[in-house]
């Protein structure tokens, strides 16, 4: 989940700037609690070492595409996050992906003729630049505690975000991967409320898989994986009815209803 100088900006990310001395030493990070660039995104990038963390509390689905991507789904509807205010305070229990931890950070590679990744920052996030309340990101030069553990994050989460490229190919490669669709009958409602544009495990080629293949997928540590995205899926009627409690169903016929 690195970015490339001409690569599209990932989500969330306004633009991308390299930290360096030059420009960013009187720079300093200063806490927030709030996240309102959160507040409209429905669904969120998820890496697999936060499956058993985050299916208690999120339904894990996959993008829909080429190369699909596990996603935390926050809200059922474009623009819904059933998890924030409308401050973009927490409001409630959840669990915060890392991808959302991370930023407005993130490792870029600047050149396209080199692998290096330099710690990059969005220039328009209010929790970085010259304040006068905060922790300084640069002292003489260098780094300062805090930016070395921003660094060190950042390179955990690159390293998990490529176990979880690995661990989506091969359920693309043993054919695990089907459409989804979930239909959610709302009280008072003729017609069901129906949800596409999504992936989801097959729970049949699950069962049919060879012995070998279920065998290397116990082995590999694939297969509570897989349980986990698989029993975060119950979770799609408590954010429906989040949605109906916050007053945030969409204005549109609920057959027609697209994720």
């Amino acid at each position: 989940m690195a970015s490339a100088p001409n690569a599209p900006l990932p989500i969330l990310y306004n633009g991308l700037v390299p930290l360096n001395s030059n420009e960013h030493g009187k720079y300093r990070i200063r806490p927030a609690d709030t996240a309102p660039f959160l507040k409209g995104q429905h669904a969120v990038p998820l890496t697999i070492d936060e499956f058993v963390s985050a299916q208690r509390f999120v339904p894990i689905i996959f993008s829909a595409g080429e190369d699909p991507v596990p996603l935390a789904l926050m809200g059922l509807n474009e623009g819904v996050n059933t998890f924030l205010d409308d401050e973009g305070k927490l409001n409630g229990p959840a669990y915060v992906p890392a991808y959302v931890r991370r930023y407005p950070w993130m490792l870029a590679r600047l050149r396209p003729d080199s692998d290096e990744l330099s710690l990059c920052f969005d220039p328009t996030s209010d929790t970085i630049g010259e304040f006068e309340e905060g922790d300084l990101l640069l002292e003489d030069n260098q780094p300062t505690e805090l930016t070395k553990n921003i660094l060190k994050f950042c390179e955990e989460f690159e390293q998990a975000a490529q176990r979880t490229a690995m661990f989506m190919k091969d359920l693309k490669d043993l054919d695990l991967i089907m459409d989804g669709e979930v239909s959610i009958q709302m009280q008072n409602s003729d017609k069901p409320f129906i949800y596409r544009g999504f992936g989801m495990i097959n729970e049949q080629k699950l069962r049919d898989l060879r012995g070998d293949q279920l065998r290397k997928i116990n082995q590999n540590g694939m297969l509570p994986l897989i349980h986990a995205h698989l029993f975060s899926l119950q979770l799609m009627r408590d954010i429906f009815n989040r949605q109906v409690e916050q007053g945030k169903m969409p204005d549109i016929a609920p057959a027609d209803t697209m994720a």
